[in-house]
């Protein structure tokens, strides 16, 4: 399968992105929503750290799992 990568006016965005998923030989990946829901995600964890829900994690955990 060939990837394209595609600029599209803002104002005509939500149109194109519905179109092509009409089409049954193209498979469009919402990178965006997932974006969102794991900035989601993060945020409440932060949220139960402050609450004291969750244990925090050291700086230096921290950048040996990255």
């Amino acid at each position: 399968m060939k990837q394209l990568t595609l600029s599209v006016a803002d104002s005509k965005f939500k149109a194109f992105l519905e179109f092509i998923k009409t089409l049954d030989y193209v498979k469009v990946e919402d990178s965006e929503e997932k974006a969102l829901e794991e900035l989601q995600s993060s945020l409440d964890q932060v949220k139960l750290m402050q609450e004291g829900k969750l244990p925090k994690q050291s700086a230096s955990d921290f950048l040996n799992e990255l």
